[in-house]
């Protein structure tokens, strides 16, 4: 064994406090109160750094880029240029995924987009159901990013940079605030269709401890893999081998101080806890047919051919995950995110874009009127995120003469966020009159996240955490908090 004379005082006096901290810890199957102080559980509740407005946040992160010209940003002077090329100083210096420049025109937009709302927010029509929600939606047209491929733009949304590793979002808001739910995780994420490019990447807890990664929820079946016992494991047997595992933890924490053994023990305890919480949550029996009908969540798919929507079954799991999401924020979970892919529409992109819309737009609108009937919203950071947006420029790759869809295009797209402390009703930010650049409050995905922190009661410069001999943060070495955002 080491002897105690070689460890250095900082090594033994780390060891030394863990092992206390899990001795004050709740029982595992024991209390269901509140966790104080004393507790080492990364769980713990911790003070923001002034009174929050968001309580929770739902992410809704449709992958593959929305085209914002033919949803959220008309543009008339598009449809005047229709065909034509812009001059060789716009496409100089600029990457494209697949656009050939030499042959790129310019594709208008034949949505008919009409006012909503006392705000007078413009909407096309492919979203009805969302244009009814106008008031309470801040809008914002001058999004830029740094990255022009999927990946690497899902990374940069997700966790505030265009590299593997970092940790995102929700791990940055549940490692700053600690976790209400006892019985789920703090961070819960639901997928339909594909499956996007970035995978878990987009929700792991990079150099976080792993408490803080998101945990996949999965519409049919077993809710988490390997949650439930395996056959012929009755609940004593459990609950004596989970004890014995947690005492083994605990004296190996003891003998090294590895913070990520005291993650461990944590995960250990919350899977046990969430064997009964988790077939409860996904269960809507309880749910009114009215609220059922309001999600969409019988509706029938419309058929389509080609894969990019997500087959048989997406509408349905879409809009079940929606409601999913207003039943996890009311069970405390502090962040939820529902990702579908794909809107990666290089072709067809009327006809895709038109299906992909008819699924999200009525349970997406849905949540927000659900949310706000329950008084929730206030608390309730909604998010509609993707990682780019489209070009005006129609997409002619192979030379193709029939162009039917757009490029990535980084440079200006739009997103949108409701409830959670967002002054709603309002558009922030403007591009020029093909959608091409930002002229008018660019806001780059560092600014958003240093709001979005803010919202929850934080301040992005002082949420880090210390990795290989620097401070991290969600925002890196960037972001400014928007105040046009705030209510």
């Amino acid at each position: 064994m080491e002897d105690w004379k070689q460890r250095s005082r900082r090594d033994f006096f780390t060891s030394q406090a863990a092992g206390l901290g899990l001795v004050a810890a709740a029982s595992l199957l024991g209390e269901q109160g509140a966790r104080g102080a004393n507790s080492a559980s990364p769980f713990d509740i911790r003070s923001s750094h002034f009174a929050p407005k968001a309580k929770a946040a739902i992410c809704i992160y449709l992958e593959g880029a929305p085209s914002q010209v033919d949803l959220f940003d008309p543009k008339p002077k598009l449809n005047e240029l229709h065909g034509q090329k812009l001059p060789e100083s716009m496409t100089k210096n600029v990457r494209f995924a697949f656009i050939q420049k030499e042959g790129a025109r310019l594709m208008g937009c034949p949505r008919k987009f009409s006012r909503h709302g006392q705000c007078g927010m413009d909407f096309s029509d492919f979203l009805p159901h969302l244009a009814g929600c106008a008031d309470d939606i801040a809008m914002i047209r001058s999004m830029h990013t740094d990255a022009f491929n999927h990946h690497p733009g899902q990374l940069m949304m997700n966790t505030g940079v265009s590299q593997f590793g970092r940790p995102s979002m929700g791990s940055w808001v549940n490692y700053g605030l600690g976790s209400v739910s006892r019985n789920l995780p703090g961070y819960v994420v639901l997928s339909a269709g594909r499956g996007t490019s970035g995978g878990t990447s987009n929700w792991a807890s990079g150099f976080l401890p792993t408490p803080y990664s998101g945990v996949l929820f999965r519409n049919e079946g077993e809710q988490v893999l390997n949650l439930n016992n395996p056959p012929g494991l009755d609940g004593l047997a459990q609950e004596k081998t989970i004890r014995a595992i947690r005492d083994l933890n605990q004296q190996r924490l003891g003998l090294t101080g590895d913070p990520e053994i005291n993650s461990r023990i944590a995960n250990y305890e919350l899977a046990f806890r969430m064997q009964s919480a988790a077939p409860e949550l996904t269960d809507l029996s309880g749910e009114t047919k009215k609220t059922l009908k309001a999600y969409g969540i019988e509706r029938e798919d419309p058929g389509l051919n080609g894969g990019r929507g997500g087959g048989k079954g997406t509408f349905r799991a879409f809009a079940s995950n929606c409601l999913l999401a207003r039943r996890l924020v009311e069970r405390g979970v502090r962040f939820v995110s529902l990702f579908h892919a794909s809107w990666d529409h290089h072709s067809n992109l009327n006809a895709e874009l038109q299906h992909n819309c008819q699924m999200a737009d009525q349970p997406v609108a849905a949540l927000i009127r659900d949310l706000k009937q329950r008084g929730l919203l206030d608390s309730t950071l909604v998010l509609w995120f993707s990682e780019f947006g489209r070009t005006p420029l129609g997409e002619n790759r192979g030379g193709s003469a029939n162009v039917t869809g757009r490029d990535h295009h980084p440079f200006a797209f739009t997103l949108w966020m409701a409830g959670g402390g967002v002054k709603g009703g309002q558009v922030l930010g403007k591009t020029d009159e093909i959608g091409w650049n930002v002229v008018e409050d660019p806001i780059h995905i560092n600014d958003l996240h240093a709001t979005i922190l803010h919202l929850f009661g934080i301040d992005h410069l002082k949420l880090t955490f210390r990795f290989q001999g620097r401070d991290f943060r969600l925002t890196d070495v960037a972001g400014k908090l928007v105040p046009k955002l705030l209510s």
